[in-house]
């Protein structure tokens, strides 16, 4: 009888995934960004700049439109 082959995977390279959210980068100017960094001073938890702009854009798609 012959032997069978054993497939071995090959392992991948780089940075393991991390299954999070996709990364959306942006860029903002320097006024912007210490105005998200005061009314993120002024929440209660203090949330850092990036769930600062997360609240935010939250916010802003919960205005009702005229």
């Amino acid at each position: 009888m012959a032997k069978s082959n054993r497939v071995i995977p090959k392992k991948r390279r780089g940075r393991p995934a991390t299954g999070k959210d996709p990364i959306t980068a942006l860029r903002l100017p320097p006024k912007l960004t210490k105005e998200i960094e005061a009314w993120a001073s002024q929440q209660d938890d203090e949330p850092n700049r990036s769930e600062a702009i997360r609240r935010l854009v939250e916010l802003g798609l919960r205005v009702k439109r005229p």
